[in-house]
């Protein structure tokens, strides 16, 4: 059972970084949730999916921070010193599972870039992530520099000014730098202080729709449970417009496929929210920011295995287009993210036919390029996405066995 928290999550902020530079034991030290929970992400000890924790951060009367069941001294967290509740993207690292770091990019509002001490920096996903970040518009952004209690410190001063030196000329030269060990808790203090003043909570006063983006979908009923006993399909993710109430009336987007003779379309799936929790709390109204969960009357078979994943809910009325095809603008990077002993390889402008992955939001699609120009093309999609006019669009290219980044594009 998810753990109370004071309040609804209000931002979303990302851990992200090469694999092994302890993205997921940071996250445990802040709220307390190891968030490889999948048995392939424990047998091969790598975060695989997404993963998703929530907690609260504190200041007490003489300025320490602190989290959710850390407060200075020991005793009971009080909720007088509650700063904000804040929800963690963990996101993989490896570089085989780029596609699900830009998917996590998508609904994060600021990230904790993680850089290993004990390893020379920049990595090949330091970089890459990075990259992933700014082409999200992700700007707010802290660095860790984990594992310091492994090195000495001749090393961590070494380590630090290789960090800066990464750092200069890109979206976070001037980001703060934070030292710690999330393994020992040391500095987590001083993290939690660099992180409230780096990340903001957004400002959605301002919204007129509901939207949603979906992580996850699950069937939270057991195997064998009665039939007059099943529970509906619930969808996870993040609130990223607006509010939803109990009850409402939502769309769900794409939705399910509809295949007539040689036709095919997507039909947008119509329900209604249940019931809604966020920070463990059950709520009758979530607004916009931090994850969440819906409860839906959907026949869980609809929901099981993330099928929903990578749909866009939102009330009746509001649902973006569904586009088979987009016309996008595009920027290149100049070079591809090179991997380890490997040159990096100019990028090459888009190609009639040929065939890129492209993630919008929580959605993954493949594109077949056509009309191609310096600055814009034309993407057929192989699955339909739920997008608006100037949405931003992550594109790779397949070089080998694996997807590179090589830019986004905004829809037309």
């Amino acid at each position: 059972m998810a753990r109370k928290l004071p309040a609804q999550p209000e931002v979303n902020i990302g851990l992200v970084g090469h694999v092994d530079h302890g993205k997921t034991t940071l996250t445990q030290a802040l709220s307390g949730i190891w968030t490889d929970t999948h048995s392939e992400e424990r047998k091969r000890g790598i975060s695989i999916k997404l993963g998703y924790a929530d907690t609260a951060f504190y200041k007490t009367d003489k300025g320490e921070y602190y989290a959710t069941g850390k407060r200075p001294g020991g005793g009971n967290d009080d909720v007088t010193e509650l700063q904000r509740v804040v929800s963690f993207v963990d996101a993989p690292g490896h570089e085989t599972l780029m596609a699900i770091m830009i998917t996590g990019a998508s609904i994060m509002d600021g990230a904790m870039l993680m850089v290993a001490a004990n390893e020379t920096c920049p990595q090949p996903q330091t970089r890459e992530h990075l990259m992933a970040l700014e082409i999200a518009g992700i700007k707010n952004i802290v660095i860790v520099q984990n594992k310091i209690d492994l090195v000495t410190k001749e090393r961590a001063i070494e380590s630090y000014n290789e960090i800066k030196n990464f750092l200069k000329g890109t979206i976070v030269e001037d980001a703060p730098i934070i030292p710690v060990s999330a393994h020992h808790d040391v500095n987590l203090d001083i993290l939690i202080q660099a992180i409230e003043a780096t990340i903001p909570t957004p400002d959605r006063s301002q919204d007129k729709r509901a939207i949603m983006h979906v992580a996850r979908s699950f069937d939270i009923n057991r195997p064998g449970t009665r039939p007059t006993k099943l529970r509906g399909g619930v969808i996870g993710g993040s609130i990223v417009e607006g509010e939803f109430q109990k009850d409402d009336e939502i769309l769900i987007g794409p939705g399910r496929k509809i295949e007539k003779g040689n036709k095919v379309h997507y039909e947008p799936i119509r329900t209604k929210v249940s019931s809604m929790q966020g920070g463990g709390l059950n709520l009758d109204n979530m607004h916009a920011g931090g994850l969440c969960g819906m409860a839906t009357p959907l026949d869980p078979a609809v929901t099981t295995s993330d099928n929903l994943s990578g749909q866009v809910v939102a009330r009746v009325g509001d649902l973006p287009e569904v586009r088979e095809k987009v016309d996008i603008s595009v920027s290149l990077m100049e070079n591809m993210v090179s991997g380890e002993g490997e040159e990096p390889n100019q990028i090459m402008p888009l190609r009639s036919n040929e065939m890129l992955m492209v993630n919008v939001a929580t959605a993954t699609s493949v594109g077949v390029v056509s009309n191609p120009k310096k600055d814009s093309a034309t993407l057929t999609l192989r699955l339909p996405i739920c997008a608006d006019k100037g949405q931003r669009i992550s594109l790779s290219r397949r070089v080998g066995a694996r997807w590179r980044l090589i830019g986004h594009g905004t829809i037309q």
